[in-house]
């Protein structure tokens, strides 16, 4: 089963979109492998709005977003998680309004491996206000958003629902355009594939990403998205099948048609994946599992 992803869509950096009713969109202008066309700034409401994954500290970026806030109040500075490319603006905009941060505090897990597997890299300074906690429920004139804990692509990712238009803001969750990389020890596979059933169990009528345009009709979407992650460990455990026992040997070849430049990033997904099939006990390895380790099927 393919995932249906949507890559084409109209915008230009800095420019204030409607795309419904309650939300318009700013893109921020950090294209790249990772982000896609940039990250996207979500605003909900109008006169008094929350503000979604405020983005990079980029001087075009923070007046583009203070254009399309002229004449409002943010009542609320809400972020999904404390990547380089969604939470470094947050504090910068709370301030300009007299709002708080909302969020979840990184779990201070360090990257196994190092940087080169996230995709902006981490937030390191990023402290929230108020800590989100799972169904908290933020309101302003017109609006509802209620906050999912949404572990998986990092310990701390928070999804929030918009009850008026059955939408979810799915930060790096889900992504119309890839699927997210989940890498530990702060990403957990067995955790994110449980949120995604949730999500699906949720029957959202929009999805809207962080990076990308939205999807509109999420619930075959989201099959495809889990479907995805279980064909990959079927490929796993193909790969142990035919004697590739190492996550480099596996990674070269199971994405050798990806951009090498993502291939760090895949292995850190292979790990996730091992350690979730370690954890079911169908694989086993002689230490903790580790990107350097081992691997054989269970006998």
């Amino acid at each position: 089963m393919s995932i249906p992803f949507v890559r084409e869509f109209d915008f230009e950096y800095g420019r204030c979109d409607t795309v419904s009713p309650l939300v318009r969109r700013v893109i921020a202008p950090n294209p790249g492998p990772f982000t896609f066309t940039g990250t996207g700034v979500y605003i909900v409401g109008c006169g008094e709005v929350a503000v979604l994954d405020p983005g990079p500290a980029l001087a075009d970026h923070e007046a583009a977003l203070d254009a399309a806030l002229e004449g409002e109040r943010v009542s609320h500075v809400l972020v999904t998680h404390h990547h380089l490319d969604h939470s470094p603006l947050a504090r910068t905009l709370a301030k300009k309004h007299g709002a708080q941060v909302h969020g979840m505090s990184p779990a201070g897990a360090p990257p196994a491996g190092g940087e080169v597997r996230m995709e902006a890299g981490d937030d390191d300074g990023f402290r929230p206000d108020v800590e989100v906690r799972d169904g908290d429920v933020f309101t302003g004139p017109g609006w509802t958003l209620t906050a999912l804990h949404t572990p998986g692509h990092t310990s701390n990712h928070v999804c929030y629902a918009l009850k008026e238009e059955n939408t979810l803001f799915s930060g790096d969750h889900v992504m119309g355009w890839s699927t997210s990389v989940v890498s530990p020890p702060d990403g957990s596979m067995g955790d994110y594939i449980a949120q995604l059933k949730r999500m699906r169990a949720l029957n959202f009528d929009t999805i809207r990403p962080t990076h990308g345009t939205a999807i509109e009709a999420p619930s075959p979407f989201l099959d495809a998205y889990i479907e995805h992650r279980l064909q990959r460990e079927r490929q796993i455990l193909a790969e142990l099948a035919a004697g590739r026992t190492r996550i480099k040997q596996m990674v070269a070849h199971m994405y050798a048609d990806v951009d090498t430049r993502l291939h760090p990033a895949a292995a850190h997904s292979v790990l996730a994946h091992m350690i979730h099939l370690v954890e079911q006990g169908r694989v086993t390895t002689p230490d903790a599992p580790a990107l350097d380790a081992e691997y054989a099927l269970k006998a």
